[in-house]
C-alpha cells in the first residue's frame, strides 16, 4: 500500500509526492492502522486517519456485514456520540495501489511525526526546520564547516493513555526549572541505548538531565491527534503525559472486532407470505386458532396459506409477532456457536459449495474418535472472516468481553478514534480472511462437573483476586475461559508441529459463556482454530485434515502442557502474589503457553495450563484432562 510523503513543516496538511513505502491491506486494521507510527528510510510518519485514505476513481471495495454493523453501532456511540456507520459501504478495504505505477491520488497519506530530529554525527537535537537543512529529500546537519551528517527522527515521543500523541517536551525537560534564552540541545546516548544511559544536555547553559527521569512527565496532555491532521483535530484532554518509544510494543494497540460471514438461513416461505403487508395487517392481530379460522374466508388470506394447517399458520404468526416485539439480535459469537454446533453430518465425497462463504460439517461420532470430555468435532472447509478496526490505544490494551466485543462504557480510559467524529467518514477499515478451520466442543456436562470441583473453585478465587488487582475496567472472564484459552494454545502449538502451517498462521477463536443461572448445563465451551489468507484462493485444506486427527493432537498437547522448561517456577506461579508482574496468568510463560500475538486475540493473557493438565506442584484435580486423552 502506497503512502505519501508529507509537508515537513506539518501545518496540518500533507503534500502528495511519490509513495515511499508499502503495507499489506490486512495490516491496515492491526499493526499499521490510523494513528500508528511507522519508520521510513529517512524519516518517521504517523498513518493518517480515514480522511486521508484516497481511493481514486475506481472507488472503494466494500466488505459490508449487516450483523457486525448492528453490533458495532451502539458501542461506537459509547466511544463518541457523533460516530456512526453509513447504511452502505460501512466496512472498506484499505486502498490498493499498483506498486509498479503508483499514483498520488490513490493510497494512504502519512503525516510526518515526530518533528524533532537528532544528528547522527554530533547528536544535535532540534526541530527539523530549526537546525537542519534539506538535501535530496533528507535532513542533514552542518556539524562542522565542511562536514554534514544525516539527521534521523528521535525515537522518543510523548503520549497519554487516551492515545493522544505529541512531540516530547525536550526543552522544558532538559532545563527542568528555568529555560535559557537560546537552548542548544544534544542527545547523548550510551553504548547500550538504554534509557538510563541517555542524557539530554543543553550546551548553551549547561543544564542536563537523564531520560530515565521522564517515565512520568510533569506535563499535561494537550489532546494532540496528529493522525487526523492539524491543530483543528485536537481535543481537550489534560491527562498525564508519558514517555513513549515510537517503536515500542506499547505504542499501538488496535481494537479489532471480527465476525464469521454466515449465510442467512433460508426464510420460511410461509412466513414470507404472511408477512406481505396487506395480509400481515390482518393476521398480526390474531389471538387464537378459532379467530384465524374466521379469517380464512378472506380470499387473499386463503390463497396465501393454501395447503398449510391452521396450527402451523398460527405458530408462524406468533413467531413473527415475537420477533417484532423482541428485535434484539443474538450476540455474534453466540450465533456462530449455534451454527457450528448444529452443523450437518459430513458425507464422504460431498464437497462444500463453490461459492459459499461458510461451510461446516460435523464428523459423526463413530468416525470422530473423541476422548472423554470432548463432545463434538466439526470441520470447516470454508470460512470467511471479516476483521474491523474500531479504535486504538497506547500504553494499555483493552480487553474484549467473551463475545469478542469492546465495551467502551466500562473501559478504564477512552481509546482514540480513527476519524474526526464530526466528519463525513461514516465507515471503518476492514480486511477479509478466507480460509478453513476446525472446531470442537467440550462436553457441557463434563465442564460443569469440572467447575464444581473444590480445587477448581479455589483456583478461580485466586485468579479473580489477581485479576481485580489489575483489571483495567474489564470483567473477569471466568475459570472456564482460562481452560478453553489455555487448551487452544496447547493444541495450536501441537498442530503446528505437524500440519505444515507455522504457529503464527493459525488463529484461535474462543466460544465461552458461563451456564445460565438456575440451570445445570448450557453456555458455550468451544474452540475454533482457523488459518487463512487475504487472497481469493484461501488455503488448501491442510488444517481440516489435521482436525480429523484431533485425538492424536490432544495427546500431543497434553504432553506439551505437562512439563515446561521453566518448571517448577512456571507451574507454581501465584498471580495473586503482590510480587507478581503477571496478574492475568497462572501456570503460563514463554516456555509453554505463549504464542504469537497475531494468533491470540487476548495478548497472551488469561492462561493457566494447570487447569488443562496435571502440573508440578499443583493439585491434579485442577486439570480438566487428569489422564492422557
Amino acid at each position: 500500500m502506497a503512502r505519501k510523503k508529507t509537508n515537513r513543516k506539518f501545518k496540518g496538511s500533507a503534500i502528495p509526492a511519490k509513495p515511499e513505502g508499502q503495507i499489506r491491506q490486512s495490516q491496515m486494521v492491526t499493526t499499521y492502522g490510523p494513528g500508528a507510527m511507522v519508520d521510513l528510510v529517512d524519516r518517521a510518519v504517523v498513518i493518517g486517519g480515514l480522511e486521508h485514505w484516497n481511493y481514486g476513481r475506481e472507488g472503494y471495495q466494500s466488505l459490508d456485514d449487516p450483523r457486525l454493523r448492528r453490533s458495532l453501532i451502539p458501542r461506537l456511540k459509547a466511544l463518541d456520540p457523533n460516530l456512526d456507520l453509513a447504511p452502505e459501504g460501512y466496512f472498506r478495504l484499505a486502498p490498493a495501489c499498483d506498486a509498479r505505477d503508483p499514483s498520488p491520488r490513490v493510497g494512504i497519506r502519512a503525516l510526518e511525526f515526530p518533528r524533532w530530529f537528532v544528528c547522527q554525527g554530533c547528536r544535535r537535537l532540534a526541530r527539523a526546520n530549526d537546525a537542519f537543512e534539506t538535501h535530496r529529500e533528507r535532513y542533514r546537519h552542518p556539524c562542522t564547516r565542511n562536514k554534514y551528517s544525516h539527521a534521523v527522527p528521535v525515537r522518543f515521543v510523548a503520549a497519554c493513555e487516551r492515545g493522544h500523541l505529541t512531540d516530547f517536551p525536550w526543552v522544558p525537560f532538559a532545563h527542568e526549572h528555568n529555560i535559557c534564552d537560546r537552548p542548544e540541545l544534544y542527545l547523548i546516548e550510551g553504548s547500550t541505548g538504554d534509557v538510563a544511559r541517555i542524557i539530554v544536555q543543553c550546551r548553551n547553559c549547561g543544564s542536563s538531565r537523564p531520560l530515565s527521569q521522564a517515565t512520568v512527565l510533569p506535563f499535561r496532555c494537550g489532546g494532540d491527534r496528529p493522525w487526523l491532521g492539524g491543530r483543528a483535530a485536537n481535543e481537550e484532554c489534560g491527562d498525564q503525559l508519558k514517555l513513549l518509544v515510537r517503536t515500542g510494543s506499547d505504542a499501538y494497540f488496535a481494537q479489532v472486532e471480527s465476525a464469521l460471514r454466515l449465510p442467512e438461513p433460508d426464510p420460511d416461505p410461509l412466513v414470507l407470505k404472511i408477512r406481505e403487508k396487506d395480509i400481515w395487517d390482518i393476521l398480526q392481530h390474531t389471538t387464537s386458532i378459532d379467530q384465524l379460522r374466521a379469517f380464512v374466508g378472506i380470499p387473499k388470506i386463503a390463497s396465501a396459506i393454501a395447503g398449510e394447517s391452521l396450527e402451523r399458520v398460527f405458530a408462524a404468526v406468533e413467531g413473527a409477532r415475537r420477533a417484532d416485539a423482541n428485535p434484539v439480535e443474538r450476540p455474534i459469537r453466540s450465533a456462530e456457536y449455534e451454527r457450528l454446533t448444529t452443523a450437518p453430518d459430513e458425507v464422504p465425497g460431498v464437497l462444500a459449495p463453490e461459492k459459499t462463504q461458510f461451510a461446516a460439517y460435523t464428523i459423526p461420532e463413530h468416525r470422530a474418535d473423541l476422548p472423554p470430555g470432548v463432545s463434538r468435532l466439526v470441520v470447516v472447509p470454508k470460512l470467511h472472516k471479516i476483521r474491523v478496526q474500531v479504535s486504538f490505544s497506547r500504553f494499555l490494551f483493552l480487553s474484549a468481553n467473551l463475545q469478542g466485543e469492546f465495551d467502551y462504557s466500562k473501559a478504564k480510559c477512552r481509546p482514540a478514534v480513527l476519524t474526526r467524529p464530526t466528519g463525513n467518514e461514516k465507515w471503518l477499515p476492514a480486511a477479509e480472511i478466507r480460509g478453513e478451520g476446525i472446531f470442537f466442543e467440550l462436553d457441557p456436562g463434563a465442564v460443569q462437573r469440572w467447575e464444581e470441583r473444590d480445587a477448581v473453585q479455589e483456583r478461580a478465587e485466586t485468579l479473580l483476586r489477581a485479576f481485580e488487582a489489575d483489571s483495567r475496567g474489564a470483567e473477569f472472564p471466568g475459570v472456564r475461559f482460562y481452560l478453553l484459552h489455555s487448551l487452544a494454545h496447547l493444541l495450536l502449538t501441537a498442530i503446528s508441529l505437524e500440519c505444515g502451517y507455522a504457529a503464527s498462521s493459525i488463529a484461535e477463536r474462543i466460544y465461552c459463556e458461563p451456564r445460565p443461572r438456575g440451570t445445570r448445563t448450557g453456555g458455550m465451551s468451544g474452540i475454533l482454530l482457523t488459518t487463512g489468507s487475504t487472497g481469493s484462493e484461501g488455503t488448501l485444506g491442510g488444517l481440516v485434515e489435521e482436525g480429523r486427527r484431533l485425538l492424536h493432537h490432544l495427546r500431543e498437547a497434553w504432553d506439551i502442557g505437562r512439563l515446561c522448561s521453566n518448571d517448577p517456577v512456571c507451574a507454581t506461579h501465584d498471580p495473586s502474589s503482590a510480587a507478581s508482574d503477571r496478574r492475568h496468568e497462572g501456570a503460563a510463560c514463554h516456555g509453554c503457553l505463549y504464542i504469537a500475538e497475531c494468533s491470540c486475540d487476548h495478548f497472551n493473557r488469561h492462561l493457566d495450563r494447570a487447569l488443562v493438565v496435571p502440573t508440578i506442584g499443583n493439585n491434579p484435580d485442577l486439570a480438566y484432562f487428569r489422564e492422557r486423552p
